[in-house]
């Protein structure tokens, strides 16, 4: 009912910036609500973890880990949310999703998630 793409990512230097894009649309032109975003990265041989997220209200939460350096946020009226990312670490390097939280005009809230997107930052 609802596709999620994440683009953005690449190969970036330690101490670079990267804004990753999130764009919600429906598959077969379903009326949907977005009620929260979610990015999430997972590194090779580590678990799934959330970075951040943001609610259609605008409230944010961050991983302590990218507190200070990382900022969500989204446009309600493209269905579109963003991961701006500053002073990066080797660290950050993964793969990024990103999930959307949605109720349609004939489903229930569920989560819908995009394919990843790969951050890899250099040291």
């Amino acid at each position: 009912q609802v596709q999620v793409v994440e683009s953005g990512g690449r190969l970036v230097q330690a101490g670079g910036s990267l804004r990753l894009t999130c764009a919600a649309s429906g598959t077969s032109g379903s009326i949907f609500r977005i009620y929260a975003m979610g990015w999430y990265r997972q590194a090779p041989g580590k678990q799934r973890e959330l970075v951040a997220s943001i609610t259609s209200g605008g409230a944010t939460n961050y991983a302590d880990s990218v507190k200070g350096r990382f900022t969500v946020s989204r446009d309600n009226a493209k269905n579109t949310g963003y991961l701006q990312m500053n002073s990066l670490k080797p660290e950050d390097t993964a793969i990024y999703y990103c999930s959307a939280n949605a109720a349609t005009s004939i489903h229930v809230a569920r989560d819908y998630w995009g394919q990843g997107t790969q951050v890899t930052v250099s040291s």
